[in-house]
């Protein structure tokens, strides 16, 4: 049996993964790390390269140690991790700084920016698809501001996913999927623009090479292979962001597929052929881990979040009914949430706006219009409203991406940690009017990067191919076109209820759930 590793490190956890050639989960490693704010630094969030390297390695033991594989087995090795954050180099290879992607930081440099050249960031925007809100330019910035000392010694920025490799291979370089986050990319080219850089007054000699999803970087050397239990000359390919290899990992690597990632946050990403950037600066755009192709990409903010903090301040019978039973809790939720009429008895949730990246913010949290008879408004009719409240959210954003590309999606692929709910994958069905697919293997970014690093390793003989023979569907829900006309209908109410809001917390009179560092209203 051929086997493949996989290594996924996540905002709250880092899991090794191994595959077996078909697709098929053999064992899996977990351990959860925490990022430090630096208590100078408000908004900080340090990415601890030191201990999350022992974290990682300490991972690969157990995952090889659970599985009983032979470690000759193992075939290809690979990462993926969260995006935009990065760690820095010295000129002997040392790093240097290191932030996770919630990094907040750069607050004041990213208002520098955007004050020296109002037209910048628009400018930039037309070559990397990215604005300042989440990318590396302003964290780079603020370095030069407050840490003049580390920023003179930087001489490479890699990705989080490359460092991983990195500390395996020896070998500093980026992928295109997640470098592209940095926002000092060119799109079109797949590869970095130092002119970006120069434009921001920032080092433009800092980046390494470039390699697409699958090549080959190198092989285990002899002092990881003692530690961790791999085998010496194991093949380490080059991996990706894990939002473009969870589209390769449910199958989304055609033209105009749109694949919608359920967590913490949503995100939809529409692949394109064609690159298009939107005039209006609204929406990211990224390389897709698949060579020649790209990816519109729109974010819904904290459903995920959202949904838990409901589940954890309102459910403790549910809660306590789940740990009695073995059940979920979101489960029990949908059980009892599954005859609420759609719109949840005219129940308005306001969390996440539609994407607006250029001027990306979100009104404060609330529930509008509630009944005060209970029979109407109660826990199972707010679960079900959050529940559409999200799927709202998710065909705003795909209405905006209609007015860029002209089409909508004639169906929609649907993982993640949402996508186990069988109402509110229903839900999103009928509220986007169209079928919307949910594949049997839920954690997408870990099985797409296994199947990069497989076609690098040559286990596979093309890409169509391994999708065909390793990606399956576990249902395929049809929209209610009825309740899809009345959510057509729910998403205009909602869409002026929430401009109201949004003045509200503009002018200070509520506060904004979320305001892009360094915008000001």
């Amino acid at each position: 049996m051929e086997y493949i590793l996989v290594l996924d490190a996540g905002t709250g956890s880092v899991r090794a993964v191994l595959f077996d050639k078909a697709g098929r989960q053999t064992a899996v490693s977990q351990v959860e790390w925490t990022h430090i704010e630096d208590p100078r630094y408000p908004g900080s969030m340090d990415f601890d390269v030191i201990k999350n390297w022992e974290i990682i390695q300490t991972c690969i033991s157990q995952v090889l140690s659970q599985s009983g594989v032979d470690a000759n087995d193992i075939k290809a090795i690979s990462a993926t991790s969260m995006r935009e954050g990065f760690v820095l180099y010295d000129e002997n290879g040392s790093e240097i700084w290191a932030c996770a992607n919630v990094d907040a930081r750069a607050v004041d440099e990213a208002k520098e920016l955007k004050n020296s050249d109002p037209q910048l960031e628009k400018r930039l925007y037309n070559l990397s698809g990215q604005t300042f809100a989440l990318g590396a330019l302003p964290r780079l910035l603020w370095l030069k501001n407050n840490q003049p000392h580390v920023y003179e010694k930087i001489a490479y920025l890699t990705m989080i996913n490359d460092w991983i490799l990195y500390k395996l291979t020896n070998k500093l370089q980026v992928d295109p999927s997640n470098g592209c986050t940095t926002g000092i990319f060119d799109l079109k080219n797949r590869s970095w623009t130092p002119a970006i850089a120069e434009a921001c007054e920032l080092k433009a000699n800092i980046f390494p090479p470039v390699n697409e999803a699958g090549e080959l970087l190198g092989t285990i050397p002899e002092s990881i292979a003692s530690f961790t239990g791999l085998a010496k000359g194991t093949p380490v390919f080059s991996g990706g962001g894990d939002a473009q290899l969870a589209s390769v990992g449910v199958g989304a690597i055609k033209d105009s597929q749109t694949f919608i990632c359920g967590g913490s946050f949503w995100q939809q990403e529409i692949n394109i052929k064609d690159l298009k950037v939107d005039s209006q600066n609204r929406i990211r755009v990224n390389c897709h881990a698949v060579p020649d192709l790209w990816q519109i990409e729109t974010i819904a903010f904290f459903p995920g979040l959202v949904m838990r903090w409901f589940r954890d301040a309102f459910c403790e019978m549910e809660k306590l009914e789940a740990k009695q039973t073995g059940r979920d809790a979101y489960e029990i939720l949908e059980e009892k949430a599954k005859d609420v009429p759609v719109g949840s008895n005219g129940i308005i949730p306001i969390f996440s706006d539609v994407m607006n990246y250029i001027s990306w913010r979100h009104a404060a949290p609330s529930f509008l219009n509630l009944s005060l008879d209970p029979n109407k408004t109660g826990k199972k009719e707010i679960f079900k409203s959050i529940q559409e409240n999200a799927a709202l959210v998710t065909y705003g954003n795909l209405k905006m991406v209609e007015e860029v590309t002209g089409q909508f999606p004639k169906e929609a692929i649907f993982a993640g940690g949402a996508s186990k709910g069988k109402l509110w994958s229903q839900t999103l069905a009928d509220v986007l009017g169209i079928p919307v697919k949910v594949p049997a293997e839920k954690e997408a970014a870990a099985l797409g990067t296994a199947i990069m690093a497989g076609l690098g390793a040559g286990l596979y003989p093309s890409i169509d191919s391994a999708i065909n023979d390793i990606v399956k569907w576990e249902r395929i829900h049809t929209p209610n076109l009825e309740n899809h006309e009345t959510y057509k209908t729910i998403y205009e109410n909602w869409r002026a209820v929430y401009t109201e809001q949004l003045k509200l917390a503009d002018s200070g009179i509520t506060n904004h759930m979320w305001i892009a560092p360094g915008l000001t209203v």
